[in-house]
């Protein structure tokens, strides 16, 4: 007695479903890595220009040049349609950004501590001088 294991034509009917299911997963997945990373140009731009204001560019260039330097390469990835290495560049950019803003606001804390440090002492040397 010979057990039938499916009809030829629902085999490959089968068959075909997967591979459409196949080829519609990797087309969805492609078209999200095609997008352009607009939305990390936007914040890493935004970053960019506050470490700016915080005064990155004086005292944090490194940091400063490093953020600007990526995020010029980003724009021409995303140019050249290069999608996935903008947003790798994007990123690193924002972080740049990131860090050389708390570096410069950290400095101009440490300068205003030094400032204020200055000030005391002059008080004090001032009081002493009205003492005597």
């Amino acid at each position: 007695m010979k057990t039938r294991i499916g009809s030829p034509s629902f085999t490959c009917s089968r068959s075909l479903r997967l591979a459409a299911l196949a080829l519609g997963s990797s087309l969805v997945l492609a078209g999200c890595a095609g997008n352009p990373p607009t939305e990390q140009y936007a914040v890493t731009q935004s970053a960019v220009n506050d470490a700016v204001s915080a005064g990155g560019t004086e005292f944090a260039a490194v940091e400063m040049k490093s953020a600007q330097d990526k995020l010029k390469q980003a724009e021409i990835a995303m140019h050249d349609k290069k999608y996935d290495q903008a947003r790798m560049l994007a990123e690193q950019a924002e972080w740049d950004a990131r860090v050389a803003e708390r570096k410069a606001q950290a400095m101009k804390a440490e300068q205003s501590v030094k400032d204020a440090q200055k000030g005391v002492q002059e008080l004090r040397q001032e009081s002493q001088r009205t003492v005597q």
